[in-house]
């Protein structure tokens, strides 16, 4: 069974930066297609960022294009998301799952992301 443990997030000041870390176990990362989504209080959990299995391509809601970095290590079985110049409306938890294949939709407990302004 896969589980996934996500950390790094903290409370942080505007236009501090953070390293999140996705740790995959029970699985490797495979041929499969990772992402990172974030649910704010009350609100829907939501896209953010996605890598290919190759880490060729990457994609980045507009929100966060220019300042959020997804990356993954195969070997260290991890998906990371490097975040730099953060906004008070980055507050979220943030998760990490699989977009392929039959971990797609499984989802660890979360990081809290807190941005000060």
């Amino acid at each position: 069974q896969v589980q996934l443990a996500e950390s790094g997030g903290r409370l942080v000041q505007a236009g501090g930066s953070l390293r999140l870390s996705c740790v995959v176990s029970g699985r490797p990362l495979g041929n499969y297609n990772m992402a990172w989504f974030r649910q704010a209080p009350g609100m829907e959990r939501i896209y953010a960022a996605a890598i290919h299995w190759s880490g060729a391509t990457t994609y980045y809601d507009d929100s966060v294009k220019g300042r959020f970095t997804i990356s993954r290590d195969s070997a260290k079985n991890t998906l990371y998301l490097q975040m730099n110049n953060l906004k008070p409306e980055d507050t979220a938890v943030y998760y990490c799952t699989f977009t392929t294949g039959r971990a797609a939709g499984s989802w660890g407990q979360g990081t809290q992301v807190t941005v000060s302004s």
